[in-house]
Formats: structure tokens, C-alpha cells, sequence
């Protein structure tokens, strides 16, 4: 199985006493040359650390790239109405030449509530948002009429290719809402015998949907040099994980970039 290689654009970082904020235009130009099959972006609105828009991050990218797929890792789709955030996907898609990964989570709690009330949307129910709108996001993205959750019916124009749509969470909600929604699972710092066994579980789940099983994405950070990296890749490959996104190290992103693409060439 050929393994997708991806890392982050220099946006933010899971450290917030790290703040990687980098040339996003360069960023994506590099990637693209080193041969990286794929770069995301994190988003919020109210994070712990200073953090670019995710949708401004992807659209700069697709700008200036050709070929490399730019991706949500992962946009919180409850902070938005769902179909405002369709009308930004179905315009990434458009400027992109369909190159979009849509990656959706729910939030990390290290970040608090903050940015749900300034957004006047509710923390306890982002959950249950974020199926609302997974459920209405195929057919607003698309261009299809789509009935909102209170009732109303609304098409929007132009539509666009549908994403692949990857869910992200390791709890049993997410599990479920993989399974009856997405098309992957995003996963944060799994193993690789975790990762197979989680693609097992999903799979049998996503039965009850009719649905096939996800594929899975792997959120990691490398943990060494080039071997031992390289053989960490090679386990999830062997494990069916269709992709992995190797996380900034420290803010030196282009020497992050140039060591991701010795990992992706070693395999």
C-alpha cells in the first residue's frame, strides 16, 4: 500500500509555548517541490496559541501549488454554520482544482471554550452540531438542495466536488460519527497496532451505516532521525494506514519539511 506523506503548514503547533508562524506561500512551494504529497492546516477561533485562518491558509496554498492536496487538519466545523463553511469548502475545492481534504473535529479541550462563546455557538453541543452539519455538507458543498436543521431548504451556487470528508477523535462518539459520515478517520499519535485495530472497529461499525470502512490518517510526531522514522512509517503502512501527517519538530519548518521528504524518499 502506498503511503501518503503530509506534514503541517507553519500555522501553529500542538506546543503553544511553540508557535510556528511561518511564510505560508514559500511553505507550500517547498512541500510541493520536496515531492510531499500533502499540507494542512489547523484551525480556530480562540486557540491557546497564536493560529492562522484555516480557510485563508488553504486558499494561499492552493494559490501558489499545482499538484500537492491541501487539507483541514481539521476544521471545527460547529463553530460555523454549516452552510457557510460548505460555501468555503465548495470555494477551495473551485480555486484548488478539487486538491481539498476536508479533516473535521469537534476541539481539543486544552483550548477551553472561549472560542465557542465568542462565536456565540455552544461548547456542550458541539457534538451534536457537528453531525447536524455532516449531515447537510454533501449536498450544500455539491450544489443540491439541502434541508437545514430548522427546516429550511437552501441550494448554493456554484457547487463543487465533494471532499473527502475524515473525521477526527478517538472516543467512542467519533468513532461513530466516522463511521457514519466520513470517508476517513484522522488519528492523534496512535500506534500502529492501535491504528489497524481502530480500522477494524470501524469498519464493523460502519456496517450498521451501509457504508464502507474509512480509511485512516495518522497524526504523529517523528520520533527520532531518519531510520527510526522511516521504520515507524513503514509499520503503518504495513498496518493499511492510508496516510500519515508528521508534525513540526520546533519552528524550523524548512528543515521540518526537507527531513519529512528524506523520511518519504527511505520509504
Amino acid at each position: 500500500m502506498t503511503l501518503d506523506i503530509g506534514t503541517f503548514l507553519p500555522t501553529s503547533t500542538p506546543d503553544p509555548a511553540m508557535p510556528i508562524l511561518g511564510d505560508i506561500r514559500a511553505a507550500a512551494r517547498l512541500a510541493e517541490e520536496l515531492g510531499l504529497d500533502s499540507i494542512w492546516s489547523t484551525d480556530h477561533l480562540v486557540p491557546s496559541g497564536p493560529m492562522l485562518d484555516s480557510t485563508v491558509t488553504l486558499a494561499t496554498a492552493a494559490a501558489v501549488t499545482e499538484r500537492i492536496r491541501i487539507g483541514y487538519g481539521v476544521l471545527l466545523l460547529a463553530l460555523r454554520p454549516a452552510a457557510w463553511a460548505a460555501k468555503q469548502v465548495a470555494g477551495l475545492q473551485y480555486v484548488s482544482g478539487d486538491r481539498l481534504v476536508l479533516g473535521v473535529g469537534t476541539g481539543n479541550p486544552v483550548h477551553g471554550d472561549i472560542g465557542w462563546r465568542a462565536a456565540e455557538r455552544s461548547y456542550p453541543d458541539r457534538g451534536r452540531l457537528t453531525d447536524e452539519a455532516l449531515r447537510v455538507l454533501p449536498d450544500l458543498i455539491g450544489g443540491r438542495p439541502a434541508t437545514l436543521p430548522d427546516g429550511g431548504v437552501v441550494t448554493l451556487a456554484p457547487g463543487a466536488t465533494v471532499p473527502p470528508i475524515l473525521v477526527a477523535g478517538n472516543g467512542t462518539r467519533a468513532m461513530r460519527r466516522t463511521a457514519e459520515f466520513a470517508d476517513g478517520w484522522v488519528a492523534m499519535g496512535v500506534t500502529p497496532d492501535q491504528a489497524r485495530d481502530s480500522a477494524r472497529e470501524l469498519a464493523t461499525l460502519a456496517e450498521e451505516f451501509g457504508r464502507p470502512g474509512p480509511l485512516v490518517t495518522v497524526v504523529t510526531a517523528p520520533p527520532g532521525e531518519l531510520a527510526e522514522t522511516a521504520e515507524l512509517l513503514h509499520a503503518y503502512a504495513d498496518a493499511g494506514v492510508e496516510r500519515v501527517i508528521l508534525a513540526p519538530r520546533d519552528a524550523n519548518w524548512r528543515g521540518g519539511y526537507e527531513f519529512v521528504a528524506k523520511v518519504k524518499a527511505a520509504l
